[in-house]
Order: structure tokens, then sequence, then C-alpha cells
């Protein structure tokens, strides 16, 4: 804080935009640690640094290191917690960038769950959703973590994905269907955190109505396959895999001659009655 306090600030935005690739690394680098301090996150935040730290992670900016971005990135994740931070994270295009590294880097690492943590946050804001949906891939990127991301990394694409499909069930709903959320979803609901497992199951009721139209979603046999296939690969235990594939039959989705497909493998006995 006494560093901040002394107006260590404004020198390190000069160096964020200074043409001098190391002196701007180790800026960048700077910031991010002293945004780790709660004391420093306003003062930080007030300054320009935000838009410029989201500059770095742009691929087009043609500036920055591959640990620039990764220190941009924690250092935003820090600064995101305070309201007005984020506010200015989501004003400076933030997610856009953060979809495009998410998309590029592995799921289960560190820097993919700080990612998804400020890709949360930024789903509270109608740009922030627009600017994911927009992105080819980034929602698929989203669903991956779900599937394959660290436990806090799950636990942050849950909850993306619950605060989009709550904000407007209508407008997400048949992405979020069609990107293969429900695997990992029925995964979370059996072996994910408290917490990850309350969020599955309020997605899981928002999926599982039929649209006003009445008409439901369809998913053909080829598609309940591969639901299938994901299930037994991601889970070892069959007590585990039966409860996942029975809770597929009580989403209000019309199965394509799925049924026959799940009772011949012997994974689950569906009731008739």
């Amino acid at each position: 804080m006494s560093i901040v306090k002394a107006g260590a600030v404004a020198p390190l935005v000069e160096l964020l935009q200074s043409g001098n690739g190391n002196l701007r690394d180790s800026a960048v680098a700077t910031i991010s640690n002293l945004s780790a301090s709660d004391a420093n996150k306003a003062m930080i935040g007030a300054s320009a640094s935000i838009p410029l730290l989201v500059y770095i992670l742009s691929d087009h900016a043609g500036t920055g290191s591959v640990q620039s971005k990764v220190d941009a990135v924690m250092a935003l994740y820090n600064l995101s917690t305070l309201r007005q931070n984020l506010v200015s994270i989501i004003t400076a295009g933030a997610v856009a960038p953060l979809t495009c590294l998410l998309k590029d880097c592995k799921k289960s690492s560190k820097l993919a769950t700080k990612i998804m943590g400020l890709l949360e946050s930024c789903m509270e804001f109608e740009e922030g959703r627009c600017s994911l949906i927009q992105q080819d891939g980034g929602l698929l990127a989203v669903v991956e973590i779900l599937e394959e991301g660290t436990v806090q990394g799950r636990e942050y694409a849950v909850g993306a994905l619950l605060t989009m499909c709550q904000t407007d069930r209508l407008k997400y709903r048949v992405s979020i269907l069609e990107e293969g959320a429900i695997p990992g979803l029925l995964e979370l609901r059996v072996q994910g955190t408290q917490q990850s497992q309350r969020k599955a199951q309020e997605l899981l009721s928002l999926l599982r109505d039929s649209p006003p139209s009445g008409k439901p979603v369809l998913m053909p046999c080829a598609m309940l396959k591969s639901v299938v296939s994901d299930i037994a690969s991601h889970v070892d235990n069959t007590g585990a895999a039966k409860k996942m594939l029975t809770e597929i039959f009580h989403l209000n989705v019309e199965i394509d001659q799925g049924e026959k497909h799940i009772q011949r493998s012997g994974l689950v006995h569906v009731s008739t009655k």
C-alpha cells in the first residue's frame, strides 16, 4: 500500500505504454503483484491501467509476451472484485480477448481457472454475455471448462452458464444445450462441490422445461449415445453413472429411440409405466 500511496501507479501506467517490451512486461508483473492487495485495488482501478491491461491481452495488439498476458489476466482477476473495476473491465471490452485466451489454453490450468473466474463475473452484464456468445467457440470453451477444468474452474463455469440462463433463459437456453453442457452438468450434479452441485441442479432445472412454443428440444439417438460415452469416460463409479443417466430422462427432452439404446446398454433401467 505504501508503494501505491507514494505514487507508483502513474509511472507504471506510462510503462504499460512503453515501446520497450521488457519494461512493459515488468510493469504488468508489478501491477499484478500490487493488485493482490485489497488496499490497492481502488487506486489501480482508478488509473488508466485497466484498458491497457485489456489491450495487452488482445492478439492484434502485438504487445507483451505470453507471461505478460498471464500477468494481465491475474491483475484483472484481482481488480475485478471491486464493482467499479469490473465495470471498467467490461467497458474496456475484456470478454473477447479473455475468451480467445480461454479457447487456446489448457482447460485444467491455473490460467484457465482465473480467466473463467473473470468471465463468470462478466456474465452479470449484457455486454459481457453478448460478447461471449459472439466469439466463435466462446460458449463451447466454457462448456469445456465445465468438463475438464479444475474444481474451482468448473464451479466458475457452471456459475457463468447459470447467470446467463437466469438473466435471459429464452436467449441462452438452446445455445447452452447445443454446446453439449448436459453431460458436464450431470457429472457435477453428482461429483461436484456442494456449491457446484447446487448450481448444476438449478441450471438443469432451467434447461429442463420446454420453451414457450411447447416444442421439446430434440435429442436424437446419436446425440444420446455421445452423452452416454462422455459420461462413461468421466465417471469410474457405475452407480454414479447410472444416477447421472437416470437424470437425463427427467429432462423434458424428446429422445429419438434413445431409451431403447440405454436399456440395451444395461447402464440404467427405465420404467415404461
